[in-house]
């Protein structure tokens, strides 16, 4: 299927590894010129060199913090003039802290909101002129199963990403007429790095603890970054016209709620 992206720019942040990583190789699979970010430069750049050897479309990695507006004003900056334009973000921000409403500080609070809400609505306000000068654009965010349902232990997340869905939701009806489409992934156990570092608080083993975990969901497996990307990519394209202000739960069914 042509989901009709080939030549568009995607720009792609925390995309060194795991779902950032999958989307970006995804997008460039359907002949889509990458800018990815992360903060780390070396892995980023590994990366880059990876998704040029197996697709052959330009890729720009350039390093930035997404708590920051200065990094975050430079990579647009540098993928536009790299580009001509940006027409698909794809924004995944960084985890927020681990904890119970009792070990989560007010700094970590404001921290939590400020990876998951403050960077999102920065970027939107950074990348849309472009997308509506061209009247066309598609922005894609991957937040968390604490979208639709609280999860133990993730009190702050638990608190910002609803947020984050929210402004998602609002800026669907803000922009749909000028072509820009905004859409919300909810992922459930996803096997990255983040879903791995449970094992450490959890105070079990890693068998015990994934053992832990499958057993409520439906299909029985975990899922990959590659399972998310290939509806972030969907999403992104010609072909998800008419799908815009949704979140959807990418989960094997382990989400409860309708």
């Amino acid at each position: 299927m042509d989901l009709g992206i080939k030549g568009r720019t995607a720009l792609v942040t925390a995309a060194s590894r795991g779902i950032g990583r999958a989307c970006a190789l995804s997008l460039a699979a359907e002949g889509c010129n990458l800018a990815i970010c992360a903060r780390g430069d070396e892995e980023l750049q590994k990366t880059a060199a990876e998704i040029r050897a197996q697709t052959g479309v330009q890729v720009l990695a350039h390093t930035a913090d997404l708590s920051s507006l200065d990094d975050l004003q430079k990579l647009v900056a540098k993928t536009e003039s790299t580009f001509g334009g940006i027409d698909i973000l794809v924004a995944i921000c960084g985890s927020p802290k681990r904890g119970s409403f009792d070990d989560i500080t007010d700094e970590d609070l404001t921290n939590a909101f400020a990876a998951t809400v403050l960077s999102l609505a920065r970027l939107v306000r950074l990348v849309t002129p472009s997308m509506r000068a061209h009247k066309w654009g598609r922005v894609v965010t991957v937040q968390s199963r604490s979208v639709r349902e609280t999860i133990p232990e993730l009190f702050a997340s638990n608190s910002t990403r609803p947020g984050a869905a929210g402004l998602m939701k609002n800026m669907s009806r803000e922009l749909a007429a000028d072509g820009v489409l905004f859409n919300t992934i909810v992922p459930g156990r996803i096997m990255t790095d983040r879903f791995l570092g449970g094992v450490e608080s959890s105070k079990l083993g890693a068998e015990a603890y994934l053992k832990s975990k499958i057993g409520d969901v439906p299909v029985q497996r975990f899922g990959t970054p590659e399972d998310i990307a290939g509806v972030v990519t969907f999403l992104a394209s010609e072909k998800a016209a008419y799908v815009n202000g949704a979140a959807i739960p990418v989960d094997g069914g382990v989400i409860r709620g309708i």
